[in-house]
């Protein structure tokens, strides 16, 4: 699908001190870049925000980072952010491509990832660049504290399964849980925050898929 271009993304984006610059420079430092010592949990491909938004809110003393690779997506967030009361503090936003997550965090910085309806790249040659592939494990477990977390949601039944194949064959993770109806599990489903695209989907009778890795 092609995204609409809209010019004033990025001067918007500029001028938004919650959207970090420079997130090279943050690695191993994000700590002192909220004030805190609070555990630090990231979405990688936070599209228009609902998801990591909500979280933030209802949990202050968690800091969040959304991740999100497209300019005009993320200003979505960041024109939902500033319409928060009262103002978050425990959030911050980046502009990049997943692939850079090695780049921006240090080992063992991150508590939790969050990947929710990423793109399902369904060609057998762009395997290595779905978010749940062996590749993208690696990088996550380079950030991911001892113990950290991987919860990942999606409608997509062939990219569920290769997601649970992949962390079954890894040595770096363990799989903690997994459904195949998330909205009718109830234990998985407790305290479930909805992303947009969730809504969508479930409204129209698709299943929601989530699992959870634990990295060893």
């Amino acid at each position: 699908m092609r995204l609409r271009n809209i010019p004033r993304a990025k001067s918007v984006l500029n001028e938004c001190k919650e959207v970090v610059k420079n997130e090279a420079d943050c690695c191993g430092r994000w700590r002192e870049t909220f004030g805190n010592t609070n555990p630090i949990h990231i979405e990688i491909g936070m599209g228009k925000g609902q998801f990591l938004l909500t979280l933030a809110s209802q949990k202050p003393e968690i800091n969040y980072i959304g991740i999100e690779r497209y300019s005009s997506v993320l200003l979505r967030a960041v024109e939902k952010l500033k319409e928060m009361k009262p103002p978050l503090s425990n959030i911050r936003l980046i502009c990049m491509d997943a692939c850079s997550v090695t780049e921006a965090f240090a080992p063992g910085e991150i508590d939790r990832i969050y990947l929710n309806f990423s793109d399902p790249w369904p060609k057998t040659r762009h395997a290595a660049r779905r978010l749940t592939s062996k590749e993208y494990l690696a990088r996550y477990h380079h950030i991911l504290a001892k113990g950290g977390t991987i919860e990942f949601k999606t409608d997509n039944r062939l990219l569920f399964d290769f997601s649970v194949a992949e962390v079954e064959a890894s040595l770096d993770f363990r799989l903690a849980g997994c459904t195949y109806d998330l909205h009718h599990d109830i234990e998985m489903n407790q305290g479930n925050i909805m992303t947009e695209y969730e809504e969508k989907f479930s409204s129209l009778g698709n299943p929601i898929n989530k699992l959870i890795a634990i990295k060893n």
